[in-house]
């Protein structure tokens, strides 16, 4: 075989792959030895592949979690600022350079060197972040980077002239140089944290239509639907195509054909939207028993639907907490171990620190609350049920503890069922019990 030959091969198999990646349901993980193994390829030629379908936005990488099949359309890259997000952040007003706000920055750079040695650090997609320094404004932009001037001072005219021809904007805010920066990284975090966590709108093909039934239809209409589609669920909209009702076969059981569809429908069901967690919506599919879930805008129009098996398999994939980076249970929970007693069971030991303090200087009540339901979790997880929820919790406070305290925390399961786990909590200082909780928690299970 000649290598020109080979090489026709490869592309062959390679076309293939993208293909078999493209007609996976949303939702699916995939992984390189397991489409090497399937589609009989190297390890090589799967990986290049899907490196190509992800760049192609057919599936999406999440850390700890693996590469997912997603909706092409998408959310964009959250982790990334634009300019015009900063400027919101930051409470500022516009200098020059409107045409640039929606870009995006990669950093940002706080100017308080040198011109020269700044602007090693500067580069195109970087935001200086600066005081009343024009000369730093002007050598910015010219290295294709924004400004965001800082202290409430302003620029020349032959700056903003600058910024207007470069289409980079050059923001001003009244904040120092200092809380700016710190404003701009807590967004960043804020924006990771988001893109960690799996929604709706990572799942739904929003271009793909979703049958739907009008609400002036009738029984006739739904039996011809659901014999052109085999589903035996759908949407009811209005004629704004606003959801106001699902329609189900069980509804139109023993009803005449032209029976509207508008006496038979449950009214106002529930929805989600594209940002709505896919740990939400599985709650609520669970607790309610729905099979389908009409997935809509600010406006209540129908964008498309969910079913209950593609919620639940995509749980599998779904973020857990410790990967959240720094959210408020991680950080408050940051300093706790696991230790484990004779019998295997476990419990936790951390200090109480000063950010754990109340109004009265002793812990409060609230972070309390929380690290016990935190204990709580990891004790469910302990019997294999990792995808949980809170359903109930009843908490006693019986004395204060003061902070730099040693705090040891025990969940003990009392109850365990198929789909709810009773667990006893109690928070123990220097031998003697400071508070005490009882939960009851939903699991989640594709089963």
């Amino acid at each position: 075989m000649s290598g020109n030959e080979i090489g026709q091969t490869e592309a062959t198999k390679h076309e293939q792959l993208l293909q078999y990646i493209r007609a996976l349901p949303i939702g699916t993980k995939v992984s390189v030895r397991q489409m090497a193994k399937e589609k009989g390829v190297s390890d090589g030629t799967a990986y290049r592949a899907l490196k190509e379908a992800e760049q192609l936005g057919f599936v999406n990488t999440k850390e700890r979690i693996g590469t997912v099949r997603v909706d092409k359309k998408r959310r964009g890259n959250p982790e990334q600022l634009t300019f015009a997000e900063v400027l919101d952040i930051v409470q500022g007003s516009l200098l020059g350079g409107e045409e640039g706000l929606e870009k995006t920055l990669h950093k940002f750079v706080i100017g308080a060197m040198e011109l020269d040695e700044m602007m090693t650090y500067i580069d195109a997609g970087s935001l200086l972040i600066v005081g009343n320094r024009e000369n730093a404004h002007r050598t910015a932009l010219e290295h294709g980077a924004g400004v965001l001037v800082t202290g409430g001072f302003g620029t020349s005219e032959e700056v903003r002239r600058l910024a207007n021809e470069r289409q980079l904007p050059i923001l001003t805010c009244r904040h120092d140089t200092f809380t700016v920066a710190s404003m701009i990284n807590r967004a960043m975090y804020d924006q990771l944290i988001k893109r960690k966590i799996m929604m709706i709108g990572d799942l739904i093909a929003q271009s793909s239509r979703q049958s739907a039934l009008k609400q002036s239809a009738d029984v006739a209409e739904f039996l011809k639907l659901s014999a052109e589609t085999g589903s035996g669920r759908f949407p009811v909209t209005d004629e704004w195509n606003r959801v106001v009702g699902m329609i189900t076969a069980k509804d139109v059981v023993g009803s005449k054909p032209d029976q509207p569809l508008d006496k038979l429908m449950t009214r106002r069901p529930m929805t989600v939207t594209l940002s709505t967690p896919v740990a939400s919506a599985a709650h609520k599919m669970v607790s309610e028993g729905i099979e389908l879930l009409p997935v809509v805008d600010r406006q209540r129009k129908l964008v498309g639907a969910i079913s209950r098996g593609e919620v639940l398999r995509a749980m599998q994939f779904a973020n857990r907490p410790a990967q959240l980076g720094e959210t408020f249970d991680a950080l408050m929970w940051a300093g706790f171990t696991e230790q484990r007693d004779s019998e295997g069971r476990a419990y936790y030991l951390g200090p109480a620190t000063p950010q754990m303090s109340g109004p009265l200087g002793t812990i409060s009540e609230g972070v309390l609350t929380a690290l016990m339901q935190q204990a709580a979790s990891r004790a469910v997880a302990d019997l294999g049920k990792r995808e949980h929820v809170l359903d109930n919790m009843t908490t006693y406070f019986l004395r204060t503890a003061p902070i730099d305290a040693s705090v040891t925390i025990v969940p003990t399961i009392i109850e365990a069922s198929r789909r709810h786990v009773k667990v006893e909590v109690q928070t123990m200082q220097d031998g003697d019990a400071i508070a005490k909780a009882m939960l009851t928690v939903q699991t989640i299970d594709q089963t």
